[in-house]
């Protein structure tokens, strides 16, 4: 047993060795490729350890993660040609942040070329800014000033005579003479795949809408039609299963170019873009809920007559070309049915890059296709349809509930961003409360709607739908008095984005004297508990009320910090040690809010510059811990920086969670 203790001692600390080191996954070199006697290209080259990754250059500001970026200084001595060209990244949907991220791994050289005016030597100065991260966590960000020794032009290029073309986008061909210096790498993820889970997702997603989008009444009547159509035409067998091919083949060429297409002009940047700027997404709210009250059955949107008329002749002449317009028809036909689902999944699967759309129109084709491609191979199966009917407009307003709860999703999109506090989470949860109930109601039988028919009994697979739909607004009721709701997570606005802490009736979190200290933040910590932003301000406080200090090295871009605070602090038992018996200091390292000038230094302790709030709390951990990851959770007293029982870091054990804050509180009451 004594032997058994002695080796669970050394693998801890050996495990505490391992964890206090200072992580410096990503080395730079800088060198100049001169091109021509006028022309040279400034080459910054970084090399990352295995697993280890930065981000694009060419990556959206607003993002969770920071971009590599570059700061030059201006000089009368050249002019940048162009902007900064990298290789092609990695691109994938991040379900952790929740938005579409580019980045590098390996060893990737970024370029900037310049034009020269100066006779004389020169030097090209800027400032590079990068963040390192991994599967488990992100670094904080890092600063790099740069300096390139460039020779004068025996010729120099003067800049009157200059049209300089900056839309420089394409990768240019090694130039560089040093294989070493000017070699780049094709980069791949470790598997070889880019997001394999997100585009299954939006694939199963697109394919269940291809296959409700069959039920609705625009769609549903056409397969008997399609199947008679073949049945005529085909003087053989053999003959109706190939036209049944090309036409399902036709529906889904159809579908996917309208894909291609979206992106092609758009580009898929800028469909992402679209899908988190807050103006698109409330104006995707109002179309949304114009189609919902459409197949409500107030309206009907329809494309225009001559449309279809021009289509369905030319679907007369018969052949491949024939076939294809066919397909062409049952598209402009079944756009007031298809229009609403084929927007909607245009829209979210823009999150997946160039990818996304194609994969999610694929998807939605395959399931429209599929039932007319075999239903006119072999027509026999006919037999085993359901009859047309007012069911058909049942699923069309079954539907339009569906299409109004995912308007709201948009409009608190929109919120979120501006924090306008429009839609806090409660009022979104009675929201959807109130959508599915009355969905409930009509599934039914206690209303009807516009164009519905009369229901003497209600059909098994209608009641079913109408218990799923019951159960799922029982399910959302507690949700209203705080309860996390996971199995739609990321639809509501988070816990924090909301009218009263823990839900209506929620007593929120409370200090022991009840009342939130003076330099405490409960608005913007986790589970509304008092934690503080400041260390000074945060000792003086854990002094004053006799208590010891939990240090909390996070990161707004950091996923296992977000992990921790969901799936270990959410624990009452956790948030009770963290409520009343610690002062919580959450330092975030990846804060970007600049310091004051006379407050900007060179760091005596890594020798970069101290420009940001993130990296003053960045130096403190490396200075003090001797550790720059996080998270980083560390119990001290009051009279020094030494931790009173080791730190700890990502670990979703609750259980050990709880035994290490305990031995914290209780060491420091030893003292």
């Amino acid at each position: 047993m004594r032997l058994l203790q002695t080796l669970t001692a050394l693998l801890l600390l050996l495990g505490s060795s391992m964890s206090a080191q200072i992580l410096d996954p990503a080395d730079w070199s800088f060198s100049v490729n001169r091109i021509s006697d006028t022309e040279a290209e400034l080459l910054m080259k970084a090399t990352m350890d295995e697993g280890w990754h930065i981000y694009s250059y060419d990556l959206d500001t607003n993002s969770s993660v920071i971009p590599t970026s570059i700061i030059w200084e201006k000089s009368e001595a050249f002019t940048f040609n162009g902007d900064v060209m990298e290789p092609e990244p990695v691109e994938e949907f991040d379900k952790s942040f929740q938005e579409l991220l580019r980045y590098h791994e390996g060893t990737v050289t970024l370029r900037q070329k310049i034009l020269i005016h100066s006779s004389e030597d020169f030097k090209v100065k800027g400032e590079l800014t990068y963040m390192t991260c991994n599967d488990e966590g992100c670094l904080p960000p890092d600063y790099i000033d740069m300096e390139f020794k460039v020779s004068g032009a025996k010729n120099p290029v003067s800049k009157e005579s200059l049209e300089i073309d900056y839309a420089n986008t394409d990768t240019p061909a090694d130039t560089s003479d040093d294989d070493s210096e000017g070699e780049e790498v094709a980069i791949q993820s470790p598997s070889g795949k880019q997001g394999n889970r997100s585009l299954l997702g939006i694939f199963i997603l697109s394919f269940l809408g291809g296959l409700a989008a069959l039920l609705t009444p625009c769609v549903f009547p056409m397969i008997p039609l399609t199947v008679s159509f073949f049945t005529k035409k085909s003087k053989t067998r053999a003959q109706g299963i190939s036209n049944a091919i090309i036409y399902g083949v036709s529906i889904i060429v159809l579908y996917t170019g309208l894909a291609y297409l979206v992106t092609a002009i758009f580009g898929a940047d800028a469909m992402n873009a679209f899908s988190t700027n807050p103006y698109v997404n409330i104006a995707f709210f109002l179309l949304l809920v114009v189609f919902a009250i459409s197949f409500f059955g107030a309206f009907e949107i329809t494309l225009p007559s001559s449309w279809i008329s021009r289509t369905d002749r030319a679907s007369d002449k018969g052949g491949i070309i024939g076939i294809f317009f066919m397909a062409f028809t049952l598209a402009l036909v079944s756009f007031s049915c298809t229009g609403p689902i084929i927007g909607t999944l245009l829209f979210e699967a823009a999150s997946g890059g160039v990818q996304g759309p194609l994969i999610g129109m694929f998807g939605f084709s395959l399931a429209l296709a599929l039932p007319f491609a075999l239903f006119a191979a072999f027509p026999g199966w006919l037999n085993s349809l359901p009859k047309s009917g007012g069911w058909l407009n049942s699923v069309k307003v079954v539907l339009g509930f569906v299409e109004l709860a995912f308007a709201f999703k948009f409009l608190s999109n929109a919120d979120l961003v501006w924090e306008a506090g429009l839609l806090p989470r409660e009022q979104f949860i009675a929201i959807w409360i109130g959508i599915f109930l009355l969905m409930t109601l009509y599934l039914l039988g206690f209303f009807r709607m516009p164009h519905d028919s009369p229901i003497e009994k209600i059909p098994v697979f209608r009641l079913m739908l109408a218990i799923f739909s019951l159960c799922f607004v029982i399910y959302l009721i507690p949700g209203m008095w705080g309860a996390p709701l996971k199995l739609i997570s990321g639809f509501p606005p988070p816990s924090f984005y909301a009218e009263a802490p823990g839900g209506f009736g929620g007593g929120g979190s409370t200090t022991v004297a009840g009342e939130i200290p003076d330099g405490a933040d409960p608005e913007h910590c986790p589970h509304r508990l008092n934690c503080f932003h400041d260390f000074e301000t945060g000792m003086a406080y854990a002094k004053e009320v006799n208590k010891p200090v939990m240090l909390d090295f996070t990161g707004w871009a950091c996923v296992n910090c977000r992990k921790m605070e969901e799936q270990v602090w959410s624990d009452p038992r956790v948030l009770e040690i963290l409520r009343n018996d610690v002062v919580l200091i959450s330092l975030y390292v990846d804060e970007r809010e600049k310091l004051p000038k006379d407050e900007q230094y060179v760091s005596p302790v890594t020798g970069k510059k101290i420009r940001t709030v993130g990296n003053l709390w960045s130096e403190f951990q490396i200075k003090h811990f001797q550790n720059n990851s996080q998270p980083q959770y560390i119990f001290l007293g009051h009279d020094n920086m030494e931790p009173l029982n080791g730190s700890t870091a990502y670990d979703p054990d609750i259980e050990f969670y709880i035994d290490w804050l305990e031995e914290g509180v209780e060491r420091f009451q030893k003292q």
